[in-house]
């Protein structure tokens, strides 16, 4: 026998799993009208709790709210004749939200959504998923959200930075701040399967230039380039200068790369992470000795494979057995640790370590930050590798 507040619950639980269909198909069959069995017990089982029974039809006979109730008459021998609720039919959407207290954001959703079908009629799956945003976010934000992708629409390749939009009320943080959502309604509208991972590209606007910040360690070098030490420039600028650095030092942390001292023959790329690819369009250090150093952790080992592959000559320093056991009192925790398997430019010891975080060898999730280890081992390391291999 159901209660008005397990049919409460049950609604609930129905809406989390089928709003999204309902907001596609709206009042449509084969969603409506959704009848809500109410459990009508047997003669044997009312006389076995005659006042649970007694409760439950006195609960719905109290009830008001939405939707249709449904009474059955009970010809039984014992009890006599009962009138009892058999079941609820609810014949809408908008009716399971009164029930249970998501009216408004229904309301606001649906409004909305058929705003976007209007405009772009192609929108209706897309737009059905995006449930969430369209019921909460508040009305001078939907018509910036509308006025953006107007405008996407009618300029496909503008080819302007996106702070150049000229579209009133609409700052480049708010754009910045809702990528994920514009990029799918923008893709639905094109009729996309999914949406492309670079944002610019998808609305037709000018990236903005990937910075790559480098440092000529070298004073012989530095003086070539009128004393410029510290470089932070698009990357076609940096791929054409003009250098010959003997050896090439990629440092995972921008502040651990600015601390760096003088050290013969070396230029270091520092704070790249996940964008070390970007090393294989640098022409003059493709023949340089190559020197990596990252956090251990998992996704450190994952970027010396990433940065491996564009520069098969690199090795690693400091990212041992050793080194992680030396400063065991300075590990950290990863908060989410890499999930690629095999990573396969890793030499044996480095997969060896790579597999035995990953397996929790030494500790939960642990990592040693490169900050962490001291500055004077890190120097004796680093100035080490300047010696004949």
């Amino acid at each position: 026998m159901k209660l008005p507040d397990d049919v409460g619950a049950l609604l609930t639980k129905r809406f989390a799993g089928k709003h999204r269909e309902w907001l596609d198909a709206g009042a449509a069959a084969p969603h409506w009208p959704l009848v809500i069995p109410l459990g009508v017990p047997s003669e044997a089982l009312a006389q076995q709790q005659v006042d649970a029974v007694r409760a439950w039809a006195c609960a719905w006979r109290d009830w008001r709210g939405d939707g249709s109730l449904q009474w059955v008459e009970r010809r039984w021998r014992v009890l006599g004749t009962q009138r009892l609720p058999e079941s609820l039919q609810l014949d809408s959407p908008r009716a399971v939200c009164a029930w249970i207290g998501e009216l408004e954001r229904w309301q606001r959703a649906e409004w909305r959504y058929r705003s976007l079908g209007e405009a772009w009629p192609q929108l209706a799956q897309t737009a059905s998923r995006l449930f969430g945003t369209l019921a909460d976010i508040d009305d001078a934000d939907f018509e910036r959200m509308m006025a953006v992708l107007s405008w996407l629409e009618r300029n496909p390749s503008s080819g302007l930075y996106l702070r150049q939009l000229p579209i009133s009320g609409v700052d480049t943080k708010w754009i910045e701040q809702r990528k994920g959502f514009l990029a799918r309604l923008l893709a639905g509208i094109r009729g996309l399967p999914s949406p492309d991972e670079d944002f610019h590209r998808l609305c037709g606007l000018r990236p903005p230039p990937a910075l790559v910040r480098m440092r000529i360690l070298d004073p012989a070098l530095r003086a070539a380039m009128r004393g410029l030490g510290d470089v932070s420039a698009p990357l076609e600028q940096v791929a054409a200068l003009d250098l010959a650095p003997a050896t090439v030092l990629v440092v995972e942390n921008l502040q651990t790369g600015l601390a760096l001292p003088d050290l013969p023959g070396t230029v270091a790329f520092i704070g790249l992470g996940n964008r070390v690819d970007v090393l294989s369009r640098i022409p003059w250090i493709q023949d340089s000795k190559g020197i990596y150093w990252g956090d251990i952790d998992t996704h450190g080992y994952a970027i010396l494979h990433r940065a491996r592959q564009h520069l098969p000559q690199l090795r690693s320093v400091l990212m041992d057995e050793a080194t992680l056991l030396q400063f065991s009192d300075l590990w950290t925790t990863e908060a989410e640790p890499c999930r690629a398997g095999e990573l396969a430019m890793l030499q044996p010891a480095e997969l060896a370590m790579y597999q035995g975080l990953k397996e929790h060898r030494w500790g939960n999730r642990l990592r040693l930050e490169q900050e962490r280890i001291s500055w004077s081992v890190a120097l004796a390391a680093l100035q080490a590798t300047q010696s004949p291999a």
